[in-house]
C-alpha cells in the first residue's frame, strides 16, 4: 500500500485529520472521565466509550493509560497557562495588576471546569516517575512565566522561590475546591495574591559573604 493511498481523503477529510480528530476526542473524554471517576478508577474502555470510539483507536494514538494521562494533563495545564499569560499581558505594566489578573484567570479556569481542575491538581500526582516529570516540567514553566511577568526587572531567577510560590497557590486552589469553591473567587485571589507578591518584591539575591581563610 502506498503513502498516497493511506493518506487519501475520505469525504474530504484526510487520514491524518481523522486520526487527529480521534486523538482530540480521546483527550476530551479522558479529562471528563478522570474528573468524574479519578484516573485510578478509569479504564481504557471507559474512556473509549465516552469518546464514542473502539479501543483499537486508543492504541492508534497512545501507548497506554499513563501516556493519555500525561497528554490530558498537558492539554489542561497549557490551556490554563495560555489564559494566565494573556491575562497578564492585558493587565498593563503594574506588577500587582499583572499578578491579580493571572490569579483571577487561574482560579476562574479551575472553577469553570471542575473536571479539568481535578486532572490538573489531583489525578496527576504519584502515578509514576514519568508522570511526575510532566508535572514538574509544567510547574517550572509556570513558575518561570509568573516570575517573568511580575518580578522586578534585572532580578535574578530563583527557581526554588518560584516553586514555593506556585506550589503554595496550588495548595490554596486545592483547599478552595475541597470547600466547594468557597469563599468567592475575589477572596481566594486576594489570599493567593499575598503569596504571589513575594516574587514581585524580590530583587537580586544577596551574595553570600566569602568564607574567611584566616586561621
Amino acid at each position: 500500500m502506498t503513502v498516497e493511498s493511506t493518506s487519501r481523503a475520505y469525504r474530504g477529510v484526510s487520514t491524518e485529520q481523522r486520526r487527529a480528530e480521534r486523538r482530540a476526542r480521546l483527550i476530551a473524554a479522558a479529562i471528563a472521565v478522570y474528573g468524574e471517576r479519578g484516573y485510578r478508577h478509569a479504564t481504557v474502555k471507559a474512556v473509549c466509550e465516552a469518546a464514542g470510539l473502539t479501543e483499537r483507536y486508543f492504541y492508534e494514538s497512545f501507548e497506554n493509560s499513563e501516556a493519555l494521562l500525561v497528554t490530558s494533563f498537558n492539554a489542561v495545564t497549557y490551556a490554563v497557562f495560555g489564559e494566565i499569560t494573556a491575562a497578564a499581558q492585558a493587565a498593563g505594566r503594574g506588577r500587582v495588576a499583572k499578578a491579580r489578573a493571572m490569579l483571577d484567570a487561574y482560579f476562574g479556569a479551575l472553577q469553570r471546569s471542575p473536571a479539568s481542575a481535578r486532572v490538573y491538581l489531583v489525578e496527576i500526582r504519584g502515578v509514576s516517575r514519568e508522570v511526575d516529570k510532566a508535572f514538574d516540567a509544567a510547574l517550572r514553566a509556570i513558575g518561570a512565566e509568573v516570575a517573568r511577568q511580575i518580578a522586578p526587572a534585572g532580578s535574578e531567577s530563583d527557581e526554588l522561590l518560584q516553586a514555593g510560590v506556585v506550589g503554595g497557590v496550588m495548595h490554596i486552589a486545592l483547599r478552595w475546591i475541597d470547600a466547594g469553591y468557597q469563599p468567592p473567587l475575589p477572596q481566594v485571589t486576594d489570599a493567593a495574591l499575598r503569596l504571589g507578591m513575594v516574587l514581585a518584591h524580590t530583587g537580586a539575591r544577596t551574595a553570600r559573604p566569602a568564607r574567611s581563610t584566616a586561621a
